[in-house]
This record gives C-alpha cells, structure tokens and sequence, in this order.
C-alpha cells in the first residue's frame, strides 16, 4: 500500500494571530470533507510579509488567509486579483492557481452570503457603519449583489468619502457619506444596517454603536460583522425592537466556504463548522 505524509498546507498570516478562530472552522471542514489538509495560524509582522508569502510560495502552500495588518500589503508580493479584490483594493485570501498566487476577497463576499439567509441586499437602501479594509469589502460587494443606496457613516471624513466616492465610481450603487460626529438617527427608509466597525468585539463586549435605538424599525434587517461574542449589544437592541438579526458568525463561516472551496474545489459544510465555532463559546 503506498503512503503519502505530504500534508497540503493552508493558513493564516496576520498579526495578532493567537485570537483567530479560523483554523478551528476550517479544520472541521477539512475532516469533514475526508480531507488531510492543514491550516495554520501564523503570526507574522509587518516587516517579515514578504518572507512569509515567498515561504508559502516556495513551500507550495494552496492557500493562505491575510488578515489585520496585511490585507493591502498583501498584494504587492501577489501575481494577480481577482475582480472584486482589485475594486476593493484588499485581500484576505490568496489562491494559489498553477504557479501563480492571485488574491480575491471574500470578507464582503461571505458577509452577503449570510446576509442572503436573511434578506437580500438587491434593490435595498442599506445604511453601512465603518470604512475601514472590512468595510470596503463589504459595501463593494452590497453594490455587485444589487444594493440600490448605500449611505456610509463613519467618523473619520476622508476613509468615508472616499468609500462612497468607490462606489459611485466603479458600481452602480448609489452612495453617500454622513459624518459620525453624534448619536445617528436612522432614516425611515432603511432596509438593512450593518457594522462593519470593531465596535462590540471581544473583549469591549458592552460596547455598542452609537445610534438613536428609537430609530431601530421592525422593518429593519441588523447585521453585525462580529463574530465573537456572536450576539453582540446592537443585534441584541435590534431583536428587542422586532428586527430580524444576521451575526457575525455567519458572514465568518461563509468566508471560510469561499475559501475552501477556492483551495480544494469542495464545498464545506456550514452547519459542522459553524459548530465547531460554537463549541469554543465564543
């Protein structure tokens, strides 16, 4: 019988890395699949990005994950985007394709995923908190699903400008921007409201953003791109308000589905590894 001990490698770069959940999600993919692959957390500093990229080039790694700080450092080591990516400007998942590595996203496109079990994002008025790599990706990819306004708050002027000017300029979604200087009243017409901000991560969890809650309709959809804890203080004033609620964990797990699916070809089960998230307690 012959053996193979050449494990396909996977993984993580990002610093910090001893708080991403990631690895445990898709490790439970992989055994679920029948699959004898590994994803690794890597921690890797700014200045040592380039190594580890060469490394996993060198070491023919599938696959790998940036996250915070590399997503825009990430490219210049990279031998192409995909189409979303290059709007977006960031990557948080390179592909390895032959020989090359080529970076897409799929922050935006796992979070319009969850969104879908909920509400779909076309033709709604959609009101977007945050304009940060997280953020971008998101409304990007809100625009490409069919989005028909969407109106970025956030509190630094330039990051939001230039998110909505994004928008106007490379989809066809109309957008706005509304500096976050005060307590925000949500318009009457709002279909969905999404944090795409840190605000309620772990460990601030009593955080929450500053909104006029009276202004929170049952009408109204509320995502929250957190994933820990996955009930945060605005998706819980938003259920107590009648509205239907999308967290974070959804639009994590989505995003490791994308990205396993780009790595091996498979599609992963959502159910064992969102599971497997819930079996830490986050």
């Amino acid at each position: 019988m012959e053996h193979n001990f050449l494990q396909p490698l996977t993984g993580s770069f990002a610093q910090p890395a001893a708080e991403n959940p990631t690895v445990i999600m898709v490790e439970a993919a992989y055994r679920h699949l029948g699959l004898d692959w590994r994803y690794l957390n890597a921690e890797v500093s700014p200045e040592h990005l380039g190594d580890a990229v060469r490394g996993a080039r060198a070491m023919s790694w599938r696959g790998f994950n940036c996250s915070i700080p590399h997503k825009v450092a990430v490219i210049q080591y990279l031998d192409g985007l995909g189409a979303s990516a290059e709007i977006i400007g960031a990557v948080n998942t390179v592909v390895r394709r032959a020989d090359a590595l080529i970076g897409e996203n799929t922050d935006g496109k796992g979070f319009v995923k969850a969104l879908e079990e909920i509400a779909s994002a076309s033709n709604k008025s959609i009101v977007l908190f945050g304009a940060g790599g997280a953020a971008r990706a998101v409304a990007v990819e809100l625009a490409l699903a069919g989005a028909k306004k969407i109106t970025v708050v956030n509190r630094g002027k330039e990051r939001g400008e230039d998110l909505a000017n994004l928008l106007i300029q490379r989809t066809k979604a109309d957008a706005n921007f509304h500096c976050w200087e005060e307590t925000y009243s949500l318009p009457s017409d709002t279909d969905i409201v999404i944090n795409a901000t840190s605000i309620g991560l772990y460990p601030d969890v009593s955080a929450t953003l500053d909104i006029d809650l009276e202004s929170l309709s049952s009408h109204m959809v509320v995502a929250d791109g957190i994933p820990n804890p996955p009930l945060t203080q605005l998706l819980r004033s938003a259920e107590s308000r009648g509205c239907r609620i999308a967290d974070g964990l959804g639009m994590l797990v989505n995003q490791g589905i994308i990205a396993i699916k780009y790595w091996t070809g498979l599609d992963a089960d959502a159910s064992v590894m969102r599971q497997a998230l819930l079996d830490l307690k986050l």
